[in-house]
């Protein structure tokens, strides 16, 4: 059983350093996806950390599907995770392959049952890799067009399109096989009572954190001026014909959005935004721009660009007001006199965030963080997030730091105080102490033979050609079909 648990953390840590070169990949360069005949061979750039090495006769390492890997993928694979600093020790070039014959085995089956991925998603995905394409490299569009020995600018794109879409498929298709994957607190005590004692994993030091976090007010005044600015968006795009898109790049504060152009694919039945946000975008019609509405993270106008069924492509512009400076110096007293209560004996720190945060998730809870791993009060100091960390390390059980001035969602200044408690040293697994990590271990183990059966069905249904010095590899999978 241990085994089995190792082996499953040695794939998912394998799908970690695939997920960084692919995006890498992706962002770097361009490797070829096209379909190709299995015997044709085609001429390929190598790998661009040496731009000195010169072109060569590739060939397909393999067909899957409509899909084949090429020799040059597996080398640019591997040149890719050290470029990123990924170690490869215990990786072994087969292994890395087989994730590719993985990869194009869920975008082949992702095409069988009709998988929609939005179109518009993947042309701005790639509109902005073109753009860091050129950012970083400090080319012009036709230097890289030449550089990567494509006909214009066309073909270019059509390629990446393709690689970009090969790759979200793949996403959707394991996010498709595992989605509905649930255990039973009587599977979870079978899994457990099948690992012997002396094999029961370590889990390491926990203890839980409180934080009371105090928000300069913004005054209605800035709230207002986002709003106006947002209505006179809107304003110039239906009245002068400006562009949505240009809006976004210029002016969101929606940073993260910008390479898309401020595009989000909303589906109906699978929430994702804010519940403001959602319900302002499915009340509007095709080709309609919102008035300006409130969430946590600031004011938006949304445009409905495309609904497709039950998915909505939206595109938003987020504006955030500005905070005073007297409403910053304002906030800190009021946390310096919270915590000089707590210290002095007032209050405890539970009734303090109670009474006192401005953080709606940790309020209700007296404070208290829930491990987004776990969904439970518990942080293992080994597992935990670096930023968490380094603000806690040097606190004693049940002492309130000092005053730490922080960013929060909207990248405004806050204020907060932290405090640790029930400390638990690092001990062996104990079934109903670690309940939750171990109903995700068991969770994981079912994943991966739900994964292991689907796998084991679609190869053999699947044309799948391995061709050459790959057909030596021990695979996990029956990729050779013996």
């Amino acid at each position: 059983m241990l085994l089995k648990i190792k082996n499953l953390k040695s794939i998912i840590k394998i799908n970690q350093y695939l997920l960084i070169c692919f995006t890498f990949l992706v962002t770097q360069g361009v490797s070829s996806q096209i379909i190709i005949e299995e015997d044709e061979v085609v001429e390929v750039k190598k790998d661009t950390i040496d731009t000195s090495q010169s072109r060569k006769i590739d060939g397909v390492a393999a067909v899957v599907g409509e899909y084949i890997i090429l020799d040059s993928d597996i080398d640019n694979t591997i040149l890719q995770l050290k470029a990123q600093g990924a170690s490869m020790e215990g990786v072994t070039r087969c292994q890395l392959f087989g994730k590719l014959l993985e990869d194009k085995l869920y975008a082949h089956q992702a095409i069988q049952d009709s998988v929609v991925v939005s179109d518009a998603e993947i042309r701005s995905a790639v509109d902005y890799q073109l753009q860091q394409f050129l950012d970083q490299s400090g080319k012009t569009m036709e230097e890289l067009i030449e550089f990567y020995n494509k006909e214009d600018e066309k073909s270019f794109r059509d390629e990446m399109f393709e690689i970009n879409k090969s790759n979200k498929l793949a996403s959707e298709m394991q996010r498709k096989i595992i989605e509905e994957v649930e255990v039973t607190p009587e599977e979870v005590r079978q899994f457990f009572s099948k690992i012997p004692e002396d094999e029961r994993p370590t889990f390491g030091t926990e203890l839980k954190v409180s934080q009371i976090v105090i928000e300069p007010e913004v005054s209605e005044e800035n709230k207002q001026k986002a709003i106006n600015q947002l209505k006179q968006f809107k304003a110039d795009i239906l009245e002068n014909g400006a562009s949505f898109r240009q809006k976004v790049v210029l002016y969101t504060d929606d940073k993260e959005s910008i390479k898309t152009g401020g595009l989000y694919t909303l589906y109906r039945k699978k929430p994702r935004m804010v519940k403001e946000f959602r319900d302002v975008a499915f009340s509007l019609q095709e080709g309609e721009i919102s008035e300006p509405f409130e969430t946590e993270f600031g004011y938006h106008i949304i445009y409905l660009e495309k609904i497709r069924g039950q998915e909505f492509d939206v595109r938003h512009i987020l504006i955030i007001p500005e905070v005073s400076q007297d409403a910053i110096i304002e906030a800190k007293s009021e946390i310096e006199t919270i915590r000089q209560r707590i210290v002095d004996g007032d209050i405890s720190f539970e009734e303090a965030a109670l009474e006192f945060s401005d953080e709606k998730e940790t309020k209700s809870e007296g404070g208290f963080l829930i491990n987004p791993a776990t969904q439970d009060y518990n942080f293992e100091l080994t597992r935990m997030d670096p930023e968490l960390y380094g603000q806690i390390q040097d606190l004693k059980d049940d002492e309130v730091s000092l005053i730490i001035t922080d960013r929060g969602r909207t990248g405004n200044v806050k204020f907060k105080i932290m405090m640790v408690s029930d400390r638990i040293d690092e001990h062996v697994a104990d079934f109903s102490r670690d309940y939750l990590k171990i109903k995700e271990l068991a969770l994981n183990e079912k994943r991966f033979k739900v994964i292991e059966e689907w796998q084991e069905e679609k190869i053999m249904e699947t044309y799948i050609k391995i061709n050459g010095e790959h057909r030596d590899c021990e695979f996990t999978s029956n990729w050779l079909k013996k």
